[in-house]
């Protein structure tokens, strides 16, 4: 498919047409080329910046990408180039933390990405304490941005290693949304994702469970007696998500959203 050209703008962008917005993201393919129009017009500070806006989203860039921010949970998260996008379905999960969590709690966000998870539950809980953690520097800068927003912490490593050693047995929750597809379905994805997101952020190994098998494994030495491990999968494989939580006694159940297409693997620790 061939790039439209990038139409030329007025100075004021508020004498931009929309019209003309919209033609130009619907010949590059954007199915919801209205929505995205107000969005882009709405987030530009001037005509230059909606011109060059309007031209990395033709390009192909992510529509959080190209502006900076992704609507999650109610609430505007920051999502810099190069991070893994929050996708509407994990606000499901969030629903299911929140659930779980008793006051003032002490929730973990691991492979936090731009901390959305993490900050959904805080802001929706009131108040508790929040620590997240992800293994790549861009997702991490972001992430501090996000989780300051609600006190909490961010800190750069893999999975449990950065997390302070006074957290062990007083989590109360704890949510991951590792990534979970399998290495041979990395192409399967749309371009948005599989060459503007990080690769570590999607890729979850041959079966696509090896990083969940890692943050399942390590859990209970990390959850206060009752607290949860809530991940992300997919309906093919909750159940061996499921299996490996009770191999590492977590007590298990798969909780779906029909709506949001959501699947969670829930793991009580025992009290």
């Amino acid at each position: 498919m061939s790039v439209p050209p990038i139409p030329l703008l007025p100075s004021s962008i508020a004498s931009v047409d929309v019209s003309t917005v919209v033609a130009t993201l619907r010949a590059a393919g954007c199915v919801f080329a209205e929505d995205e129009a107000q969005l882009l017009i709405s987030t530009a500070r001037d005509a230059d910046e909606l011109a060059a806006m309007i031209g990395r989203r033709v390009a192909g860039r992510p529509l959080e990408h190209v502006l900076g921010w992704a609507a999650f949970h109610g609430l505007r998260m920051a999502v810099d180039e190069g991070v893994f996008v929050p996708r509407r379905r994990s606000e499901f999960l969030v629903e299911c933390a929140v659930a779980l969590a008793p006051p003032g709690a002490v929730v973990v966000d691991l492979c936090c990405g731009s901390g959305a998870l993490g900050t959904a539950v805080l802001h929706a809980l009131g108040g508790g304490e929040l620590h997240a953690a992800d293994i790549e520097p861009a997702a991490v800068r972001c992430a501090r941005r996000n989780v300051a927003t609600v006190g909490g912490r961010v800190y750069e490593g893999d999975l449990y290693a950065p997390l302070p050693a006074e957290l062990r047995g007083r989590v109360d929750v704890l949510v991951a949304n590792a990534p979970y597809v399998p290495t041979r379905e990395i192409g399967l994805l749309p371009p948005e994702a599989r060459d503007h997101e990080p690769l570590v952020a999607l890729d979850g190994g041959t079966d696509g469970l090896d990083i969940q098998r890692r943050v399942t494994a390590g859990a209970a030495r990390w959850l206060a007696p009752g607290g949860a491990l809530l991940i992300e999968t997919s309906e093919r494989q909750a159940a061996r998500t499921a299996e490996a939580f009770a191999r590492h006694g977590l007590a298990p159940r798969i909780e779906a959203c029909e709506e949001l297409g959501a699947t969670v693997v829930i793991g009580v620790r025992s009290a």
